[in-house]
C-alpha cells in the first residue's frame, strides 16, 4: 500500500515542480535555473517542517510516503539541479555555475532549518495551549 501512496504524492510532486518551476521561469529573468532553485528551495524548507512534524506526532507510515518520498521526491529536482550546473560549466559560464551551486546549497539548508523551526514552533505552541486547557 506504501507503493500507491508514494506513486500518488510522486505524480502530483511531478506535475507541482513543472508548474511552479515554469511559472517562476517565465515571471523571474535571472543568469541561473531560478525555477530549480525554487522548488528546491520550496522543497527543503518543507521536507524540513515534514520531518519535525513526522518525528513529534503521529503521523501515518502512509501520509509521511505520500507527502515526503513521493510528493517531495518528484517535486524537488536535484538531478536536474546538478545537470544545470554542469552545462553552466561546459557554457564557460564559471561563476554563474559556482554561484548558482553555492546559493543552492546555502538557501535550501536555510529553508530546511526554517521548516524544522517553523514546525518546532508551532507544534510548541500547540502543546502548550493543550497543556492550559488541561
Amino acid at each position: 500500500m506504501l507503493f500507491v501512496y508514494i506513486g500518488l504524492g510522486g505524480a502530483i510532486g511531478a506535475i507541482m515542480r513543472f508548474l511552479v518551476s515554469n511559472w517562476t521561469a517565465e515571471h523571474f529573468v535571472s543568469a541561473i535555473p531560478i525555477g530549480t532553485l525554487t522548488v528546491n528551495t520550496v522543497g527543503s524548507f518543507l521536507l524540513g517542517l515534514l520531518y519535525t512534524v513526522g518525528l513529534q506526532t503521529n503521523v501515518s507510515d502512509g501520509t509521511k510516503a505520500l507527502l515526503t518520498v513521493g510528493f517531495l521526491g518528484a517535486f524537488t529536482t536535484f538531478s536536474t539541479f546538478s545537470n544545470e550546473i554542469l552545462v553552466l560549466l561546459e557554457q564557460g559560464r564559471i561563476k554563474y555555475g559556482l554561484f548558482y551551486l553555492f546559493i543552492s546549497i546555502v538557501v535550501g539548508l536555510a529553508a530546511a532549518a526554517l521548516g524544522h523551526g517553523t514546525a518546532s514552533f508551532f507544534l510548541a505552541s500547540s502543546k502548550q495551549k493543550e497543556q492550559s486547557n488541561d
